[in-house]
């Protein structure tokens, strides 16, 4: 891997570019960032949701900013979906000066500050706009000089702008995967788009967590090879999946309950983990896909 690049103005965008250019000038600030990946469908918006409270029950001032046009990254938080920022854009005419901090940033449990990114209607823009334009609002109303924390939680498509903006102003990515050939084929994917982010920027792969699986036989066999490493893993917990349908973090469940006490300590401990700092997995890098399938799977 060649130096990163330390002043982003001054570098080429590599491969895995966003496909949009983002003004070089903006920057989160002093705020940890994390950027949390996987295949669709995988819990990157459960994750993201409890592990952005997990860090607020640490005590950090913590802000969730979801990059999927979905905008379901923050419903469990502020208990709706919220209006997104492309879409007070549009009621002004693209005029950020016209919005005012309530138009596009919630408080939700804890104190999370909440903000839904959007997307472009389907086939009219590039989602890494959507994200750029969401970190300069927040500049401008002076949003990030006082937070500790910043999740990304991010839409699955690797090819996406949407994908590889966030990277742009990450520290270290994170991705979540099941116990399957599928989730860890998108793995070894968006492994190859944070390395190739890598290059120019100062984001790493920091590891990744094993989400809704009972063993992780098959992830602990990539993750060896791959050069990657479990931050954690959150077992196939019904109470997660109720958790989203009540519309509710783990953290307001009884905790009473042993699974919701076993997923909120899981929780926790990954929040404490990133926050006190985890090693840039400088060896992770993509498989072949063959040799992908010749290795799961297999007694």
């Amino acid at each position: 891997m060649t130096d990163r690049c330390d002043d982003p103005s001054a570098c080429p965008d590599d491969e895995g570019s966003s496909q949009v250019s983002l003004d070089p000038r903006v920057k989160i600030g002093s705020a940890k960032v994390f950027t949390i990946y996987g295949k669709g469908g995988i819990g990157k918006s459960t994750t993201s949701s409890n592990l952005a409270v997990a860090f607020s029950k640490l005590g950090k001032r913590t802000l969730l900013i979801g990059c999927d046009p979905k905008h379901d990254s923050t419903f469990t938080l502020t208990k709706r979906l919220t209006t997104t920022v492309i879409d007070v854009l549009e009621e002004v005419d693209y005029h950020p000066e016209e919005l005012r901090t309530e138009d596009f940033v919630f408080e939700g449990y804890n104190g999370v500050m909440c903000v839904e990114a959007g997307g472009p209607p389907a086939g009219t823009g590039c989602g890494g706009y959507v994200v750029g334009q969401t970190v300069k609002l927040l500049k401008e109303h002076h949003l990030l000089d006082e937070t500790d924390v910043v999740v990304f939680d991010v839409l699955g498509d690797v090819v996406c702008g949407g994908f590889a903006a966030p990277l742009h102003y990450a520290d270290r990515a994170v991705i979540v995967a099941a116990n399957d050939f599928d989730s860890i084929f998108a793995m070894n994917r968006i492994i190859a788009a944070i390395q190739a982010k890598a290059r120019d920027y100062p984001v790493r792969v920091g590891g990744m967590v094993a989400n809704r699986s009972a063993a992780t036989d098959q992830i602990d066999k990539f993750n060896a090879m791959a050069g990657m490493k479990r931050l954690a893993h959150m077992p196939e917990l019904d109470v997660i999946r109720k958790s989203r349908l009540q519309k509710s973090t783990l953290f307001e469940l009884d905790a009473t309950n042993p699974d919701v006490a076993k997923a909120q300590a899981e929780y926790l401990a990954l929040a404490t983990q990133l926050w006190n700092g985890v090693e840039p997995l400088e060896s992770a890098h993509a498989l072949k896909d063959r040799e992908i399938f010749d290795l799961l799977g297999f007694n």
